[in-house]
């Protein structure tokens, strides 16, 4: 990786910044944020990053960064590039991320704030009892490999035709649920496997949650009427991903393509950014490895939701219905115009969201005029935000995924106890379910950037609009 430490930002407009080509870069760096909002210098090369992500073979038009950009592996987490796959454009596994297809997941309830309110504890209660978390194994639903292979292939369709939810959960689900041209369980190592099937609807650890959640503001009322929402709706919140599974793939393919590249006469500036051709066999080996692990992420998230719903009818007496589901660590073969020409794209999106704009053919027919959900979780005791797709989005129509880091969960965990910050969400009248106090410490606020400025920088950018704002009222901290 390259060791400078000093990037050169150019403000061009509000929210945006640039970074001009030098060295090896074949596009320039564009950073859509605020001064504040920029990544701390101690430490954070998330710029330097942006810098070495522009430098992959076949990439168009800039390196991209969201306003919740920070250091990740290989690109920034918050990074959006596309390669051209007709001009010799790399896949690089460092573009999606260890956790394949991590996303959020809004479910609404038939109930509001107020009506809640005597059945919070029990709620949680019992989402604390039945929620599997942490890093070990834990599963909603107990699998073996015969039907682990049914859905890598066919994602959260298979957990419904097989009881686990209603057929409406896949009309608002990315891809339907299911992401066509997975790879056959055969063709990932027996450790991603064997991974796999002791994790089915669980949230992990880190900053995974499921939080019980009220809508505490609406921007945009016919939106948020079409997709459900209302001031003081109860909502349910999941982020998580593809667990263990995911992240062995990430590791096999990463592997594979350091030792790849060479052949292909590929050099990158940092090894974490390892790539190979798009259309060649070990780029089409990891699209389909990486479609497996999103199918199974789409269904982990489907379990969850089960679990919710029951939770639900349990304690308050009525069901959840799904709002949207949207993942946030991506590579996705997509047309866009570059220069006048529609071409093929390898748009990888790494702690980022897609944001197509009304009339896509991508968002569900009753939700087309107001553009995709996009759903921004924020962290423990902070607002969440419903955002949604705009005209002529920049970056491929992508958008922030989350508030991003400003501390390490070390630093987060020295600057904080547990039990204190517990204690303090608690008055707040945000009931915890965590699992360990250390955990929670890696999570407090603190180390986060402000979930409000990164919403209303990534608005004034042009990259979304905001639909509704959500506040927490419980979590199940993973």
């Amino acid at each position: 990786m390259e060791t400078e430490s000093v990037v050169e930002l150019v403000e061009e407009a509000r929210c945006r910044f640039r970074i001009p080509r030098r060295g090896g870069m074949r596009v320039p760096g564009v950073v859509f944020a605020t001064r504040a909002l920029l990544p701390e210098a101690s430490g954070d090369q998330a710029l330097q990053q942006v810098v070495n992500v522009a430098a992959l073979p076949g990439i168009v038009e800039a390196s991209y960064a969201m306003p919740d950009v920070h250091w990740g592996y290989g690109f920034p987490i918050g990074g959006v590039a596309a390669t051209d796959a007709d001009a010799g454009g790399v896949i690089s596994p460092g573009g999606v991320g260890f956790d394949i297809s991590c996303g959020v997941r809004l479910l609404a309830a038939p109930v509001d704030r107020e009506a809640l309110g005597p059945h919070l504890t029990p709620l949680m209660d019992r989402l604390g009892r039945t929620i599997p978390r942490g890093a070990g194994k834990g599963a909603v639903w107990h699998i073996g490999r015969n039907e682990l292979a049914h859905v890598l292939a066919e994602g959260a369709r298979y957990a419904v035709e097989r009881g686990h939810g209603v057929p409406r959960d896949l009309d608002r689900c990315e891809d339907s649920g299911s992401l066509p041209g997975a790879a056959a369980a055969g063709a990932l190592s027996d450790r991603a496997l064997a991974r796999g099937l002791g994790q089915l609807g669980s949230l992990g650890s880190g900053n995974h949650f499921l939080e019980v959640q009220a809508v505490d503001l609406v921007y945009n009322e016919p939106a948020a009427r079409a997709m459900g929402l209302a001031e003081g709706r109860v909502c349910v919140m999941i982020h998580c991903g593809s667990r263990g599974l995911g992240h062995q793939i990430c590791t096999d393919h990463v592997r594979t393509m350091d030792r790849a590249m060479r052949g292909y006469g590929i050099e990158v500036p940092d090894r974490q950014l390892a790539g190979v051709p798009v259309d060649s066999p070990e780029g089409r080996d990891y699209l389909a490895a990486m479609a497996a692990a999103a199918n199974y992420a789409r269904a982990n998230r489907q379990l969850l939701s089960e679990a919710a719903r029951r939770a639900f009818e349990s304690t308050v007496g009525g069901g959840l219905d799904l709002v949207y589901d949207i993942s946030h660590n991506m590579a996705k073969m997509e047309e866009h115009e570059v220069d006048g020409a529609r071409r093929r794209l390898c748009v990888h999106r790494k702690g980022a969201t897609r944001a197509f704009p009304a009339g896509h053919p991508d968002i569900p027919a009753d939700l087309a005029e107001f553009g995709q959900p996009v759903l921004i979780p924020g962290t423990m005791g902070t607002a969440s935000y419903v955002l949604s797709g705009v005209p002529g989005g920049d970056a491929w129509h992508s958008a922030c995924h989350g508030a991003g880091r400003v501390r390490s969960r070390h630093q987060a965990a020295r600057q904080v106890r547990g039990g204190t910050l517990r204690g303090e969400l608690e008055a707040a009248g945000i009931a915890v379910r965590g699992t360990t106090a250390r955990g929670l410490a890696e999570e407090a606020p603190l180390a986060y950037k402000d979930i409000d400025e990164v919403v209303a920088a990534s608005e004034a950018a042009g990259l979304c609009r905001k639909v509704a704002r959500l506040v927490p009222l419980g979590v199940v901290k993973g």
